[in-house]
């Protein structure tokens, strides 16, 4: 196939094109900037403009950008950098593929296990309804950018992604160098559930929502198992064979961070429903096995 990919150059794009590849698909990627090569397409979101010329062709599109969460502290200007990159992004990526004489068959659109907002002990999958706060509410005006798209009869997927397991970014990325420094511990309470998802497994989920045609809709990516934030450094100190004995209270993370400490401190239960029922196998869906994963 042929398959466009925003976002192509983070944690997440940089795998998915590379397997792609791997097997043999035709990846265009689209950058902020003319393109150079034949592979890529140019777009600018904040001006809300792609160039379609590049996009013929594509059987499916899959749309991977936005600032990152966790990169800085959200004061008022760096929420509507959150928002714009994820809204506006979404919408000019929506707008383009629906203007096609061929579109698409189907675009894969991220989001976030943000959506639900604190859930406590409780285990939800996609039926539950949004939560209330910053990110929820980020999380559905994102979704709904994507209209376009839907309104012209694109299967349009959206990835509600947990935490990627990984050393070479995101917010388990930042956790490595910590716990490899015998620095590592519980945050708050621990008692926290974190929803997280190998990054191995997060690809062949993206592939299976480009491959799967009843899949529409939210999707959550996550492995079936949900750990603690105590669990998810057991999990960390085991692997990595170094002490966990400094724990970071809540208030000195709201102190540090600010408004996303309530991110870190949020107790999120997701299970990947609509994945298991189309087949899906996760390859590894302890939090053991994906830091194992991680870490060969």
């Amino acid at each position: 196939m042929r398959i466009a990919v925003t976002g192509s150059t983070g944690l997440i794009g940089t795998a998915l094109v590379s397997s792609l590849r791997a097997d043999g698909h035709e990846v265009v990627r689209l950058v902020r900037r003319p393109s150079r090569t034949g592979d890529e397409v140019e777009w600018d979101p904040a001006r809300q403009y792609v160039d379609t010329a590049g996009l013929y062709g594509c059987e499916a599109v899959v749309h991977l950008a936005g600032a990152g969460i966790g990169d800085h502290r959200w004061t008022d200007a760096y929420k509507k950098e959150l928002r714009d990159s994820r809204v506006l992004g979404t919408a000019a990526i929506a707008e383009a593929v629906a203007s096609l004489d061929v579109p698409p068959r189907v675009l894969v659109s991220g989001s976030a296990v943000g959506y639900y907002g604190d859930t406590g002990d409780r285990a939800v999958d996609e039926s539950a309804p949004p939560g209330d706060g910053f990110l929820p509410s980020l999380c559905v005006e994102w979704e709904e950018a994507a209209s376009a798209a839907e309104e012209a009869g694109i299967r349009t997927v959206f990835a509600r992604t947990g935490l990627v397991v990984s050393p070479e970014g995101g917010a388990w990325g930042r956790m490595f160098p910590l716990f490899r420094a015998g620095l590592g511990g519980r945050l708050g309470s621990g008692d926290q559930y974190w929803s997280f998802v190998a990054l191995h497994d997060h690809v062949a989920a993206l592939r299976h929502l480009i491959d799967t045609e009843s899949l529409a809709g939210p999707v959550n990516v996550t492995a079936p198992s949900p750990a603690t934030n105590r669990e998810v450094t057991a999990a960390m100190g085991a692997a990595l064979r170094r002490p966990t004995l400094f724990p970071v209270p809540g208030a000195v993370l709201r102190v540090v961070l600010g408004e996303l400490s309530s991110d870190i401190l949020t107790s999120q239960r997701v299970l990947p429903g609509r994945l298991l029922e189309s087949g899906f196998t996760f390859a590894f869906p302890t939090v053991g096995e994906a830091v194992g994963a991680a870490l060969s």
